[in-house]
């Protein structure tokens, strides 16, 4: 999978890959069509990031969800 440019399935392979290393139970409202093409290189850099770590404390854990809502968001 090339990461390197937007699209849906991209977009929905971070945030699945996101909840997955954070174990997050619900990401109901993290849905690739919520992501706009401008801020993909954020999420893209918040995906390696978190895909480089195998351990989070509960602030990282706190900055990343906020970080990706404030993707969402925008």
């Amino acid at each position: 999978m090339d990461l390197n440019t937007w699209s849906e399935a991209n977009v929905e392979f971070m945030f699945e890959e996101i909840k997955k290393k954070l174990r997050m139970a619900t990401g109901g409202s993290i849905k690739a069509s919520n992501v706009k093409e401008e801020v993909y290189e954020d999420l893209k850099d918040l995906y390696n990031m978190v895909a480089s770590k195998d351990r989070f404390s509960i602030s990282e854990i706190d900055a990343i969800t906020t970080e990706l809502g404030n993707i969402r968001k925008a």
